[in-house]
């Protein structure tokens, strides 16, 4: 304690980084303060409550430290040696590591690739993202508007003098503009990864703003193709910035952070918004050692994602005012309007991840399909056990013959005599919503007549727009808040839920998916085979129509037995007599033959 003391007395009154050491010289303990001095004399002037606090002080042997210049740099540094040293009793850091990044590799024209590991040899990373699919997305817009090379050439100027390289297939696809003959210079290469960079930082406006300028220079030098080429490239972004959740394009550049507490857990989630449009999504996990408050946890997390993730945004969005202040950086505790918005959603995305993580790590005592079930409640963030799920599908040809299907499963298992049929009555023409909020109001206003039991989940296959017109037929029968509904969309397999602009995370390898995706089929193939079939009986009726002599009775026996015209040709004569009699079955079969 004597040594201690005169560490401690010869501590400064400004920021830095504190560390602590016990008798065998392994650091235990990293922290940060405004005022050293102050912070680490109050680990020993105090009776401390907290009996992990309490066991870390007597192990203290030794204290060094670091002065800073302000709050901010101590913030930094205490995250990085926590995650250099990983001191017992510090927070544990729960780091989504294995999560995808895009590489922009450091080389003489330099590819753009998806990879997992992080490579400390100049080359510039994006990320990370919290799916595979987002990245192939981003890549493939890239590709799109800016054809690079996916080789792994070395192309100095040394080898592509000597011409040692000759154009590949990637080449004579237009995917690439041969750099390796000399067919592109590397200063185009080059002005095509400074935009391709643009894009990745999610800064689409500068890009669409370059690209127009470039179409009216081509235009004024009568090169209306070129200047077509540069029009496509501008329509391929806005299609992709319809496809972002846009908030507010005056919301230029901004982080917001939220968190949540759970057992002796912080879950933050980070949203990263460019031009009002997120486009960049990370989640962490902090782990309490010593009862830290979520704020000082959370201010943690703030520093080590920017600090990851290279942000150079000047305002933050928080729940809370910080009590520390960071150089030329804004912190915002939004009360109303769209930075509010995004604050509620960036806190449910944290939600919806501690429940994630809870999961991942609970062992559900529970055997076979309860345990399926049990998950799909906690994954799918449902009210109840959903013993009883229904899902919905729409199927028409062309506009053609508007039906639907219900198929119902009851523990995970298809129950093949509840599977239901609809034609559509009231929609004229294609109207997938319209004839999605028909078939919903239908279904459950017979379930709620008959007193029937309502199922625990109703799947609706399609995007937010069958999702959205599926729930005002429950609001108009007023069991909105008895059953959960969600949606599953084709093309990324993404689910939806009401009232929540961005799809819910599930991993694509868990059972959740596969019974969500299992009951979706179903529901599809169910539909198709009961529109194939109408489609079929109105061919046999129509057909049957231009047949003198064939009356309403006839064509009801002939539908009943041969269900279409091809199976009709396939009968024998005899088979058509056994039904309708000799003298118009030879009627018919003469006229098969001209068919």
């Amino acid at each position: 304690m004597e040594k201690l003391q005169q560490i401690i007395q010869s501590l400064p009154s400004e920021p830095g980084v504190y560390q602590f050491f016990n008798a065998r010289n392994e650091l235990v303990y990293v922290g940060k303060a405004k005022n050293l001095r102050k912070r680490v004399v109050s680990y020993f002037s105090r009776d401390l409550e907290n009996r992990k606090l309490q066991v870390l002080v007597s192990q203290i042997t030794d204290i060094k430290f670091v002065v800073v210049g302000s709050e901010q740099e101590a913030l930094l540094l205490e995250n990085n040696l926590i995650k250099t040293n990983k001191p017992r009793y510090n927070v544990l850091l729960k780091d989504d590591k294995t999560f995808p990044w895009i590489c922009i590799k450091k080389e003489n024209f330099p590819r753009v690739f998806l990879t997992r590991n992080l490579i400390d040899d100049g080359s510039e990373y994006y990320g990370p993202y919290t799916s595979v699919m987002i990245v192939r997305t981003l890549l493939k817009l890239t590709a799109e508007l800016y054809p690079l090379r996916n080789c792994s050439l070395d192309l100095s100027p040394k080898k592509i003098e000597q011409g040692k390289y000759t154009p590949c297939l990637e080449y004579h696809m237009g995917n690439c503009l041969a750099p390796c003959v000399s067919r592109q210079t590397e200063d185009d290469y080059n002005n095509s990864i400074r935009q391709v960079k643009k894009i990745l930082k999610g800064n689409l406006s500068e890009v669409q703003a370059y690209l127009k300028d470039l179409m009216s220079s081509f235009s004024d030098k009568y090169q209306f193709e070129d200047a077509h080429k540069v029009k496509e490239k501008i329509e391929i972004i806005e299609k992709y910035k319809s496809k972002s959740v846009v908030v507010n394009p005056d919301i230029s550049d901004v982080d917001v952070f939220s968190c949540v507490e759970k057992d002796n857990s912080v879950f933050v989630n980070y949203l990263k918004v460019v031009d009002g449009a997120i486009i960049q999504v990370h989640n962490m996990e902090l782990r309490r050692k010593l009862d830290e408050p979520k704020e000082e946890l959370m201010m943690m997390a703030v520093a080590d994602v920017r600090d990851k993730l290279k942000s150079q945004a000047k305002e933050i969005i928080l729940p809370f005012h910080p009590d520390e202040e960071w150089d030329r950086i804004c912190f915002t505790v939004p009360k109303i309007g769209d930075k509010l918005r995004l604050l509620e959603l960036s806190e449910r995305n944290a939600r919806i991840y501690s429940l994630e993580k809870g999961r991942s790590e609970t062992k559900i005592k529970v055997k076979g399909k309860d345990a399926l079930l049990v998950r799909m409640k906690n994954e799918l963030n449902l009210k109840e056990i959903p013993h009883f799920m229904e899902c919905f599908d729409n199927s028409n040809l062309q506009g053609t013959n508007p039906v639907a299907s219900c198929v119902v499963f009851k523990d995970a298992k298809p129950y093949k005599s509840e599977y239901r049929h609809f034609n559509i009555k009231t929609v004229e023409g294609p109207d997938d919503f319209a004839s999605m909020e028909e078939i919903i109001f239908r279904r459950y206003s017979r379930l709620l007549e008959e007193n029937r039991e309502l199922p625990q989940l109703i799947v609706i296959d399609g995007g937010k727009g069958q999702l959205n017109a599926a729930f005002s037929s429950l609001k108009k029968l007023g069991i909105e808040e008895k059953i959960d509904i969600i949606s599953i969309a084709k093309r990324l397999e993404e689910i939806y839920k009401v009232n929540d602009p961005v799809p819910l995370y599930i991993d694509k390898n868990s059972t959740t998916l596969k019974v969500i995706q299992n009951i979706r089929n179903e529901a599809h193939r169910f539909g198709i085979a009961f529109h194939r079939d109408k489609r079929s009986k109105e061919m046999i009726v129509s057909w049957l129509d231009s047949i003198d002599g064939i009356g309403e009775k006839t064509k009801e026996q002939l539908m009943k037995k041969f269900k279409s015209v091809e199976n009709l040709k396939q009968a024998e004569l005899q088979e058509i007599e056994k039904v309708i009699g000799k003298s118009k079955a030879v009627m018919i079969v003469e006229q098969l033959k001209q068919l």
